[in-house]
């Protein structure tokens, strides 16, 4: 009698797409008074949102814009960037976030790869755009943002953002996409090594992801929100579409530092923000004087790279409640995260925040998380020391690479994505990363973790941050190299760091040399490793020149 469960059709009563754009219509009918965005000394309701939303999306559709075109937007954290959010993928079109921190030459690769048919930018990026343009020999279309309080630029575009809400139809009409697999974003990845790929999200991921946020952050409904992380990275962690679905309200905020969001944190009682571990220790190391009172708890998700335990436990002092998550752009963001367990209040700080800077378990929407003997693809032994590569499977993992079938087939192989993540498992089932694989340093035949050895760094009190590379060596092959940002005034030096990792470290594991400098960072303040194992190869190289 099987075939009677097999003779039902979808019918548009009991099967609809997918889709986060759905998010603003709920919320803009149940709440729509209600403030939704805070940037400066603008506001705007839920409904306030949705009509401007629905005109925007209209005038897109008189400039030609429709489906599976790309619209290339390049801009701060304001208004302008959630509203297009859903304004871009409401016509059909797929949002292309481009990174406001890139040179020419690979916004110009972006533009071209990624067929962009139109480009949104805040006049603050005018000049980098016009150079990409002359670039790639040709000029797009162009609508500019005019911030009135952002550093200014040349309006270079035929009409403004401003323009299309004036233009546009308060009352268009949508239906969502037609198929939820349809593509809703093209992000790009940092591209730290040779060009960036583009990475297409598709509806029912970004839908996914944003209903499973909530369950693993345990989101209250009305959450005020600080948007520090940017939305051009992985859509901001598509906390755009979950803020919306829980009618939170968000506060936007262009430029971070650590005075800012202190000042925002108190002047408008923020719940909840997200940033990388870079941020946290920004605010560790906020001068007392730029800081205000906080008398809340500040609920924080962290990701970007495995924050240091000094870094989970300063913060913890000032207030704030952090959760370590983990994923990647081509995962829509976060898939996995450290939930805390009640049996470590029994541990000491110190042992709290290092369990804490654990990546931990998958997100709710996650279908598979594991690490993996890479050679075989066998789950490795939960024993806190064995180390294998992460692999993910699951609805908010990409349709793959825009124009790279190779590349996705690669990613793809063996039924998961394949992350690059080296990681161990340890005995609860707690996964922990233990650094990219092409991070190990292997010394002597010994493999190294650059991670193990920037936590070590990180526990000298002068010490804001910490990255370590291979150094090319004659003798043993690579040995690690260190490169260290002080805080201001610091009198250590390169010296007394070295003899501060022999009491700390195995002798293999230390730095051999130690670069005080500022560290090069991308616009979601991940250091750019790439740059410093560039620079540790010319240093090898100059070196042996000399020799």
């Amino acid at each position: 009698m099987k075939q009677h469960y097999d003779a039902f059709d979808k019918a548009p009563a009991n099967h609809v797409p997918l889709t986060p754009l759905s998010f603003l219509e709920r919320t803009a009918a149940i709440f729509p008074d209600r403030t939704a965005l805070i940037y400066n000394e603008r506001r705007s309701t839920w409904r306030e949102v949705q009509t401007r939303v629905r005109r925007v999306a209209s005038s897109l559709r008189r400039l030609g814009i429709g489906p599976g075109d790309t619209v290339s937007v390049m801009a701060a954290n304001t208004p302008e960037l959630l509203e297009l959010h859903y304004a871009v993928p409401l016509t059909g079109a797929v949002l292309n976030t481009i990174n406001t921190r890139l040179e020419p030459e690979t916004i110009a690769y972006i533009l071209d790869h990624g067929d962009a048919r139109l480009v949104i930018a805040d006049t603050a990026f005018s000049a980098v755009i016009q150079k990409a343009f002359a670039l790639n020999g040709k000029t797009l279309p162009v609508v500019d943002i005019v911030d009135p309080d952002g550093p200014g630029g040349e309006r270079i575009g035929s009409e403004t953002y401003e323009n299309l809400v004036g233009a546009g139809d308060p009352e268009f009409a949508w239906t969502g996409p037609e198929d939820e697999w349809a593509a809703l974003a093209l992000n790009y990845t940092s591209g730290t090594s040779g060009r960036p790929k583009g990475v297409v999200y598709h509806h029912r991921g970004a839908y996914l992801m944003a209903m499973g946020t909530p369950v693993a952050w345990e989101l209250p409904r009305h959450p005020v929100y600080l948007y520090s992380v940017p939305m051009f990275h992985c859509n901001g962690w598509c906390h755009a579409w979950t803020m919306t679905l829980m009618a939170g309200t968000i506060v936007l905020i262009r430029q971070i530092t650590g005075e800012a969001v202190f000042k925002l944190i108190a002047e408008h009682d923020i719940t909840h923000l997200g940033g990388a571990p870079i941020v946290l220790s920004m605010l560790i190391n906020t001068p007392e004087d730029q800081r205000c009172h906080v008398g809340h708890t500040v609920r924080v998700m962290t990701a970007g790279a495995p924050p240091p335990a000094t870094v989970l436990a300063g913060v913890k002092k000032l207030g704030f409640e952090v959760m370590q998550v983990y994923g990647l752009t081509e995962t829509y963001g976060h898939v996995a995260q450290c939930i805390w367990q009640d049996d470590w209040a029994d541990l000491s700080p110190d042992e709290q925040a290092e369990r804490q800077s654990w990546q931990g378990v998958g997100f709710p929407m996650t279908e598979r998380i594991d690490v993996v003997d890479r050679d075989s693809g066998a789950p490795v032994p939960m024993d806190g020391q064995t180390q294998g590569e992460i692999i993910i499977r699951g609805n908010t993992v990409m349709k793959g690479y825009y124009k790279n079938p190779e590349a996705t087939a690669e990613a793809f192989a063996g039924g998961a994505f394949k992350s690059g993540d080296a990681a161990v498992r340890h005995p609860n089932g707690y996964i922990q990363i233990r650094d990219r694989l092409k991070d190990v340093i292997i010394s002597g035949g010994e493999n190294i973790s650059s991670v193990e050895v920037e936590g070590i760094l990180h526990r000298h009190p002068d010490v804001v941050l910490a990255a370590v590379v291979a150094l090319p060596d004659e003798k043993w092959g690579e040995v690690p190299c260190a490169f260290v940002e002080l805080k201001e005034g610091s009198a250590e030096s390169e010296d007394s760091l070295i003899a501060f990792c022999k009491e700390n470290m195995a002798g293999f594991k230390r730095p051999k040399k130690i670069v005080l400098t500022e560290l090069p960072k991308t616009a979601t303040g991940k250091i750019q490793k790439y740059v410093l194992r560039q620079e540790a190869r010319t240093m090898s190289e100059t070196t042996q020149k000399q020799d």
